[in-house]
C-alpha cells in the first residue's frame, strides 16, 4: 500500500513511460517489446534526450495497465517519470532520501554525518529528549540494514548542530562556576544561536526529519536541563520569576547570568533632620564615581541618606551589587517622617544570598541607622508591590511650625487659620521644584486643620490633606502660588520653622 501522503501519486503518472521509470510498490505493471518505431517519431526522437533514442530502439518499455486504450500519438506526448523530487500536493518526494522515521530517510541523515543527538530527535523513532543513546541504538540498526553505510558517511561534522551537543557538558560546567557565589533555587535557561545555524537546521529538519521533530534550540536546553538534573543540582526549571536566568551564547560557549532583584517592604520613620531619602549625587562632580574636593570622594552631596542606612547593611549581608529605593511619596531633607513611617520598597539588585531572616536584617538596620532612621519590621515582597507604593494616593497628616510676625488678636488669627478647613485650594508648581517638576496648577483639599497654638509670634498647626499638597506653600503662599494659603488669610508674612510627617493613612 501506498503511504497516506503519497495517494494519489497512481494516477498522475502517465499511461505510457519508458523502462527506466521506477515503479511505485503496489501498482502492478505489464512488460511488453516493441519491435519496430513508431511511425512518425522519427523528427521528434531527434529533439529528445540520448536514452529515448535507446528506448526507441526497441529495448524495452513498461506500460501501466488500464481499463481504456491509449492511443500511440498520446505516449510521444508523455514526459518520463523517474521518481525523484515529485512535486505532489505542493510536496517534493525523493525517493531515495524520504522523511523520516522511513529507513531510506534514516540512512540518509546518517550519511549527511548528523550526529547521535539530532538523529534521535529528527528521526521520529524516540521520545522528546532521549538524547545520545537513542540515537546511537537507531544509527546501529541502520547499519544493520546497510553494510556499506557507514562507509557512505560523508562528514563527522554534524550539519543540524555543528556538534554543539558535544559541548553540553563544557557548558554547564561553565554555568556553574560563573554562579559559584550566588544562592539560588530556581533558573531560566536560555541559548543564541547563529542565524545561519537555525536557518540550515531548519532546512534539513523540515525536508528529512520527521514531521514534528524537535528544534535544535530547544533540543539543547532540555539537554543542559537534563545533565544538571544528572548532577543532583538542587534547581527547579521556571519559565517566570527564576532567582537566575542564564543565556548561553552558542558560537563561542559565553555565559551571562543575570541574577534576579529580591524586595523588601517595610516602613521608616526618619528621626533626624537634614537627611534625604534616596542618594543625592555631589553638586560639583554629579556622583562620579572617583568624586571630588568637594564631597571628599564620595561622590554625594550628603553622606546619609535613608536608601543607604537601610539598604547598605541589607546589600552587604545579602551579598548585592546596588540598591534601588522606592518610597510612598518622600519628604524634604530638612523633614522629619514619624508615626508609623512611610511604606516603602527596597529592591536589592544582583543578590549571592536570598534566604536570611528578616529578623537579622532589621536587627543590621537598627545598628546602622541609630538615631537617624528607625525600621520596626521588613518583609520579602515581589515587585508588584513596587507599583502599589508608587501609586498609592494616601492622605497625610503634618504637624508645622511657622513664623507669623505682627499677630494681634490671637482668637481672631485662630478662625482665621481654621477657615481653611475643608478648603480646596490651587498650588502653581513651587520655584523650589520648579526645574523638575511640570509647571501647572494642582487642586488639593485641606482636610482638616485642627490643634492650633500659638507661642510669642509663632504659631503650630496640624493639617491633614490630599496626596501631593506642598504644605510649606500652604503657609507661606510662595509668593502668591497657593491661594487661599494661611498668610493670605492672615494677612502678613508666615515663615515656616520646621515641617514634620506625622502619620501616612496608607491603611
Amino acid at each position: 500500500m501506498l503511504r497516506p501522503q503519497y495517494e494519489g501519486i497512481k494516477s498522475s503518472i502517465p499511461y505510457r513511460a519508458l523502462s527506466k521509470q521506477r515503479v511505485l510498490p503496489g501498482v502492478s505493471v505489464a512488460i511488453y517489446m516493441q519491435d519496430k518505431e513508431p511511425e512518425g517519431a522519427g523528427d521528434k526522437l531527434e529533439e529528445e534526450d540520448e536514452w529515448q533514442l535507446y528506448a526507441s530502439a526497441g529495448y524495452a518499455s513498461s506500460e501501466l495497465e488500464s481499463e481504456e486504450k491509449v492511443s500511440e500519438k498520446d505516449s510521444l506526448e508523455e514526459t518520463w517519470f523517474d521518481g525523484d523530487d515529485l512535486e505532489f500536493e505542493g510536496t517534493t518526494v525523493n525517493w531515495d532520501s524520504p522523511p523520516c522515521p522511513a529507513p531510506l530517510g534514516i540512512a540518509h541523515v546518517v550519511k549527511i554525518g548528523v550526529c547521535d543527538h539530532c538523529l534521535a530527535r529528527i528521526s521520529g523513532l524516540n521520545s522528546r529528549g532521549s538524547g545520545q543513546n537513542s540515537g546511537s541504538s537507531i544509527r546501529d540498526d541502520a547499519f544493520l540494514r546497510d553494510a556499506e553505510l557507514e562507509s557512505k558517511i560523508i562528514q563527522d561534522y554534524c550539519p543540524l548542530c555543528e556538534n554543539l551537543f558535544d559541548d553540553i557538558d563544557n557548558i554547564v560546567d561553565r554555568v556553574f562556576d560563573t554562579l559559584s557565589d550566588i544562592e539560588f533555587s530556581t533558573m531560566q535557561f536560555g541559548i543564541h544561536l547563529p542565524k545561519d545555524l537555525i536557518q540550515e537546521e531548519d532546512r534539513i529538519r523540515s525536508k528529512y526529519g520527521a514531521q514534528g521533530s524537535y528544534h535544535l534550540k530547544g533540543a539543547i536546553v532540555e539537554s543542559i536541563h537534563e545533565r544538571i538534573r544528572n548532577l543532583d543540582k538542587e534547581v527547579n526549571f521556571v519559565k517566570e520569576k527564576p532567582d537566575v536566568m542564564v543565556l548561553v551564547d552558542g558560537l563561542t560557549l559565553r555565559v551571562d547570568v543575570d541574577v534576579r532583584p529580591i524586595f523588601l517592604y517595610g516602613r521608616y520613620r526618619k528621626v533626624s533632620r537634614g537627611i534625604p531619602q534616596t542618594r543625592w549625587p555631589c553638586r560639583a562632580c554629579r556622583g562620579r564615581a572617583q568624586g571630588c574636593d568637594s564631597c571628599e570622594e564620595t561622590g554625594l552631596q550628603y553622606i546619609d541618606s535613608v536608601q543607604d542606612l537601610i539598604g547598605e547593611p541589607i546589600r552587604e549581608a545579602l551579598g548585592a551589587e546596588d540598591t534601588s529605593f522606592h518610597g510612598m511619596g518622600r519628604e524634604d531633607i530638612d523633614v522629619r517622617c514619624l508615626g508609623s513611617g512611610r511604606p516603602f520598597v527596597l529592591e536589592v539588585k544582583k543578590p549571592s544570598k536570598r534566604q536570611l531572616p528578616v529578623e537579622d536584617l532589621v536587627d543590621l538596620v537598627r545598628e546602622n541607622a541609630l538615631e537617624k532612621v528607625e525600621v520596626d519590621s521588613l518583609t520579602w515582597c515581589t515587585r508588584k508591590k513596587v507599583n502599589e507604593v508608587k501609586q498609592s494616593r494616601s492622605e497625610k497628616t503634618y504637624t508645622i511650625r511657622f513664623r507669623a510676625e505682627g499677630l494681634v488678636d490671637i482668637k481672631s488669627a485662630e478662625e482665621s487659620i481654621l477657615s481653611l478647613d475643608g478648603q480646596v485650594i490651587d498650588q502653581e508648581t513651587p520655584q523650589r521644584v520648579s526645574h523638575r517638576r511640570a509647571a501647572k496648577i494642582r487642586r488639593r483639599k485641606i482636610t482638616s486643620i485642627d490643634n492650633v497654638r500659638f507661642e510669642d509670634d509663632e504659631v503650630e498647626i496640624t493639617i491633614r490633606c490630599e496626596a501631593g499638597t506642598y504644605v510649606k506653600e500652604l503657609v507661606h503662599s510662595d509668593e502668591g502660588r497657593t491661594t487661599p494659603s494661611v498668610q493670605s488669610v492672615l494677612g502678613t508674612d508666615c515663615e515656616v520653622i520646621w515641617l514634620d510627617v506625622l502619620e501616612i493613612h496608607s491603611e
